[in-house]
């Protein structure tokens, strides 16, 4: 016999079988990540998805695109936009109209319709503070500017027309508010559409409508904020490029006649005298 002492090994502690199903089930998830991730990373970072909301977009155009970017069904975003919440004025009320600002949203797996409306508006009143607007009424007419004017370097001659109007208390009669409450975009309006009983429509109406129209952007926003001095009172669009302003209403009328003779001779037909454009019509 030796007299070496023999080494007595003890097995070590055993897993019960809770603790090997418990095991089991860990790697079952680490095997289903690995199935999940590895291709991604061999892919590499994806690019982003966006949506891109343009200047003059009524709320309920970008809620269809919302719907869209997001992959939900029609009328989702239009539903979130009345129980989201958002950081709104009071004067708002509730709805989004002209605080969904015109710019480029990132667009992820977790993105909801609320997480981006209230990312829109936060992107507005951001840049509303940095322009030093903080009123309601700038920025409702700066939405009728922005879908009034044919272009920037007129927009803040059509916020002087609308500041001027308001202050001799003539009725805006713009047909951009019309065309907001019939849910259209159109150069023509006729007599009957100016009849129509709306609170958007400035012919029938005075003041300001309700809320605004569109989202208007940055170029619409400073216009309303600082309008040029000036005594216009009307415009009219005759031709692209060429809006005329005045404050004589038959000099407006002489616009107007040339703007119908534009459109007859293009073949879109005439206007109930506003030409297509606010500021008085016949």
């Amino acid at each position: 016999m030796s007299d070496v002492p023999h080494t007595v090994r003890r097995p070590g502690p055993r897993l019960s079988r809770t603790g090997r199903l418990l095991l089991v089930a860990v790697l079952l998830v680490l095997a289903v990540l690995a199935v999940l991730l590895v291709p991604r990373l061999l892919r590499g970072p994806q690019p982003e998805q966006t949506l891109t909301v343009p200047e003059g977009q009524r709320a309920t155009q970008i809620y269809t695109a919302a719907d869209k970017a997001l992959h939900l069904p029609a009328g989702s975003t239009a539903k979130a936009a009345k129980r989201a919440h958002l950081p709104l004025p009071a004067e708002a009320k509730g709805n989004p109209e002209g605080y969904l600002f015109p710019a480029t949203y990132p667009i992820s797996s977790d993105t909801t319709p609320a997480s981006l409306l209230s990312y829109m508006v936060k992107t507005a009143k951001q840049r509303l503070a940095a322009d030093g607007i903080d009123s309601y009424r700038t920025v409702l007419i700066a939405s009728i500017v922005q879908a009034e004017a044919d272009r920037p370097a007129d927009m803040g001659k059509v916020a002087r027309v609308i500041d001027n109007r308001l202050a001799h208390h003539m009725p805006l009669q713009m047909d951009s508010t019309i065309n907001y409450a019939l849910g259209r975009s159109t150069l023509h309006t006729s007599h009957a559409d100016t009849r129509t009983k709306n609170p958007y429509n400035t012919y029938r109406y005075p003041g300001l409508p309700p809320t605004p129209i569109d989202s208007p952007g940055a170029d619409a926003l400073k216009a309303a904020g600082a309008p040029p001095a000036g005594d216009w009172l009307y415009f009219v669009t005759v031709k692209p490029g060429d809006t005329r302003f005045t404050a004589d209403y038959q000099e407006h009328l002489r616009n107007v006649r040339e703007f119908n003779a534009q459109q007859r001779s293009a073949g879109s037909g005439g206007s109930n005298g506003s030409g297509g454009s606010g500021g008085g019509g016949a």
